[in-house]
Order: C-alpha cells, then structure tokens, then sequence
C-alpha cells in the first residue's frame, strides 16, 4: 500500500493508504482523530470540515493523496494547550451546540472564514453553509462574531 506524509495537528504522519481513500477514513480510522465527523459522505453537511493548509476543506470528499506535504488541522488541533481558540470560547460562552454533531465543522468553517474576514457580515456567515441539524444558527452567528471581536 502506499505511504501518505502531511502534518496533521502540527506532527508529521505517514500512513499507508491508498491514494484516493478520503482524508476523513484516514483520520479517523488510521489516526484515531474523531473530531471530524461522517454525516454525508458528499459534501453537502459539511461535518467533516477540517481545515488544509488554513482553508476549510471537506474531508468527507478530499483525497488523501491530495493533501501530500500539507497542513492538517482538525477541531483537536486548535487549542494551545488548555487555551481554547477564540471561535471555541465563543461557542461556549455563547452555549450554541445543541446535540454538538456539527460543530467541530462548524468551527473549522469559522475559523477559516475569521482568517479570512476580520468583520463578518450575516452573509459571510451564512455562506459558511455547513449544516445543523438542531438549528442554532443564530447562535452560531452569535459566536462567530464574539471571536471576530477577540481575534487579533
């Protein structure tokens, strides 16, 4: 089988996978990473949101072999030791996961969208078009902006 290297949470991996195997199965299956989650399986829930090289990217739909010598990060990967991001104290602060299943992916496309955007509109945000099964959104716009205000 052949051998996969990226980084993933800051580390270095190699994993033996075939090339075309989606990033989501080697994360979670080879690597023991669940934050991302299986929902969909075609890029329409948008639970398995993880960030490669800073920009959000499902990897429910993404090749393995596409992310050769790239940066992986995942929900697990966004604190710095016990200090949470910005977008993850904000999601507490602002009590938005219900059942909680999306919201790692949620995150990640918060993340991405606030390295991107340092003021969100309520377009911007809802352009993130990850899915919530439970209906938070306004909380999560909520959230999303309360990082904004505390991101450098």
């Amino acid at each position: 089988m052949p051998n996969q290297s990226f980084t993933v949470n800051g580390k270095a991996v190699n994993v033996d996978a075939p090339g075309d195997l989606a990033l989501l199965w080697v994360l979670r299956d080879k690597l023991g990473i669940t934050g991302p989650k299986y929902g969909c399986g075609t890029n329409v829930c948008k639970a398995c949101t993880c960030l490669v090289n800073g920009k959000a990217t499902t990897t429910c739909v993404t090749s393995v072999a596409s992310v050769a010598g790239k940066k992986v990060t995942t929900i697990e990967g966004l604190a710095t030791g016990d200090v949470l991001h910005p977008v993850q104290q904000a999601w507490l602060d602002r009590d938005v996961p219900q059942c909680g299943f999306c919201q790692p992916g949620q995150i990640m496309a918060a993340v991405d969208l606030l390295s991107r955007t340092k003021s969100p509109t309520d377009a911007d945000i809802d352009a993130i078009e990850n899915m919530c099964r439970c209906g938070t959104y306004g909380r999560i716009r909520e959230a999303i902006k309360a990082a904004a205000a505390k991101m450098p």
